[in-house]
């Protein structure tokens, strides 16, 4: 998977948009941080340019047995870190293992919507 491919998954979920809101950090790393987000919410972030994780949220019951399972999951960047954990791309986390859990945090952060935001995605 490469950063184009992961991004037009992203996308391609209902009322997802997307942004770059660190462009004053101090780390350049953490300017060229891409976020997806769903009604203002965020459900997964990624460097654009070094293309080595993203940030998804999770559930907080699946965390420990993700981490147990693959390398390539820990504990999230810079959230928290009971909801919230990094998936390596190019570690033992399958692709398609990734894209399952990036819809599962989209899946998630839309649960939390009210029923107006949720009216509001079908409409677009």
């Amino acid at each position: 998977m490469n950063i184009e491919d992961f991004r037009t998954y992203c996308l391609s979920f209902e009322g997802v948009q997307e942004k770059m809101p660190f462009e004053k950090a101090t780390s350049e790393y953490d300017r060229n941080l891409l976020v997806f987000c769903v009604a203002d919410k965020w459900f997964c972030f990624v460097n654009i340019d070094v293309f080595d994780f993203c940030n998804i949220k999770c559930k907080p019951e699946q965390i420990a047995e993700l981490q147990y399972r693959y390398e390539g999951v820990k504990p999230g960047y810079h959230m928290n870190k009971k909801h919230w954990i990094s998936v390596y791309f190019a570690r033992d986390v399958p692709d398609k293992t990734i894209k399952e859990l990036v819809k599962q945090s989209y899946d998630l952060v839309v649960a939390t919507l009210s029923a107006k935001e949720k009216e509001t995605l079908r409409a677009r």
